[in-house]
């Protein structure tokens, strides 16, 4: 099975681009019943709001629910983190609908123009947090929550060349796939590159 990535708006090739790199296999969905020939799902970074009227369009709304519900790994970058989260502030009038199943709050447009700021992130075991430079050390802001299957980052990890998230969102896939063929990550090509590489996938940590 391969990994889908939404394809209404937004990222979407970039996040193809990568995957192909790590010899995986990525599917372009917008419609319902593509979802069923995926593993797991990326949500790409966009325009949340463009990308939450054409998915109404196309009536993927309940689908991306029940997709999320299963327990099938799905990674939202930016727009994808506003999408997967149960709840939104800084929308613009009359709101966006939301697939919801994250236990968080996400402000749009929080930073503002992202190349108005140099930031530094920091990585624990448990999150990723992110703040100014000049900003006082106590106040930080997380920028990547992983809930089980769901994984969120406020950030574009597609628009870089390092392929750490990407690895370590196809490793979680596989660990939870683990046992069931039908979940499995497959190649493009030859054998996996992610299926038994190191135990730990170390992500990265900017100064």
């Amino acid at each position: 099975m391969a990994v889908g990535v939404l394809a209404l708006q937004g990222s979407f090739n970039e996040h193809i681009a990568v995957l192909r790199r790590l010899g995986v296999k990525g599917v372009e969905i917008r419609k319902a019943e593509q979802l069923d020939s995926v593993s797991s799902l990326i949500i790409p970074g966009g325009e949340s709001t463009t990308m939450a009227k054409l998915a109404q369009y196309h009536n993927l709304f309940p689908a991306l629910r029940e997709f999320v519900k299963t327990g099938k790994p799905v990674w939202g970058t930016c727009a994808g983190l506003i999408f997967l989260a149960n709840n939104a502030v800084g929308q613009k009038t009359g709101g966006q609908e939301l697939i919801g199943g994250l236990d968080c709050t996400v402000q749009r447009n929080f930073f503002g123009s992202q190349v108005m700021f140099t930031f530094k992130v920091l990585y624990s075991s448990s999150t990723v947090e992110i703040q100014e430079e000049d900003a006082v050390p106590e106040k930080k802001v997380i920028v990547a929550v992983k809930q089980g299957n769901l994984l969120g980052t406020a950030f574009h990890p597609e628009l870089t060349a390092d392929t750490r998230w990407h690895s370590y969102f196809l490793k979680m896939a596989s660990e939870m796939g683990d046992g069931a063929a039908s979940s499995s990550i497959a190649p493009v090509g030859g054998e996996s590159q992610i299926s038994d590489q190191e135990e730990r996938i170390y992500l990265p940590i900017f100064h």
